[in-house]
């Protein structure tokens, strides 16, 4: 009976260790980050080695910036945010959802216009005036959505400031973010884009036959800042944002980076 009763306390031990989560799964540390889709590749790189550098793990969510804040104003808990632009930031700032204070221009990259790999479509002058609409033919020229998307706002800022808004608006294929809008042109579902040349860097399927004059649109400039609510350890995160190891990472896919380590 002794026998028993001691091989009972054993099971009744090993199912309480069973059940019990190990201390590592329980307190493992973790930050949420949102960033613009254009980045995703390179940031993608730069959370492992922030995770591999200090343990902490980074759930990243990447979408166009505009669909970002709305969702951190909806009360997403969101750490950092990264925007594409400056406009998204400002929204977030006058609302009080970032924190100001930790807010710096981390990234540049530049506008271009991209076609198929096998497009007979060679290197374009993109001057004003020129003819995107019959370069374009019957097909559609994707880009972000020019109401709210980063990459679109800056796509119809230039054309406006180009002179050719009128003639190609009707021909826009508008897509919910740019890494969208660069899988209808790598598909050869349109034959023309417009996004970061960041992307092309990224996809075998499609080649910059154009490059934007830097003139023709806002600067584009990637801020970053932590949010209002965000957790100690997303300080930790921000700061390795600045360090050389991610300077690396961004440049290594055609990002300019305009913070100081």
């Amino acid at each position: 009976m002794l026998e028993r009763r001691h091989v009972l306390a054993a099971l009744a031990a090993a199912v309480a260790i069973a059940v019990t989560p190990h201390p590592a799964i329980t307190q493992e540390k973790s930050i949420t980050v949102f960033a613009a889709a254009s980045m995703k590749n390179a940031l993608d790189d730069v959370d492992n080695a922030f995770t591999k550098q200090s343990g902490i793990k980074v759930v990243a969510s990447y979408a166009a910036s505009s669909a970002l804040m709305k969702q951190i104003e909806q009360g997403a808990p969101a750490d950092v945010f990264l925007s594409a632009d400056i406009d998204w930031m400002d929204y977030g700032a006058k609302r009080n959802l970032v924190q100001n204070d930790s807010r710096t221009n981390l990234l540049g990259n530049r506008l271009v216009l991209i076609a198929p790999k096998d497009s007979k479509i060679g290197d374009v002058n993109i001057v004003p005036g020129f003819d995107l609409a019959g370069l374009a033919g019957n097909g559609r020229i994707a880009t972000g959505d020019v109401r709210a998307v980063p990459a679109g706002l800056y796509a119809k800022a230039a054309l406006e400031k180009l002179g050719v808004w009128a003639t190609v608006e009707p021909k826009m294929a508008m897509a919910e973010n740019v890494r969208a809008a660069l899988v209808l042109v790598a598909r050869g579902e349109a034959p023309l884009g417009i996004v970061y040349e960041t992307d092309v860097k990224i996809d075998p399927g499609v080649k910059i036959v154009g490059i934007f004059p830097e003139d023709s649109h806002p600067p584009i400039i990637y801020p970053v800042a932590l949010t209002k609510d965000a957790k100690p350890d997303a300080a930790q995160y921000l700061a390795f944002l600045h360090t050389q190891t991610a300077r690396t990472a961004f440049e290594r896919y055609g990002f300019s980076v305009l913070a100081k380590p």
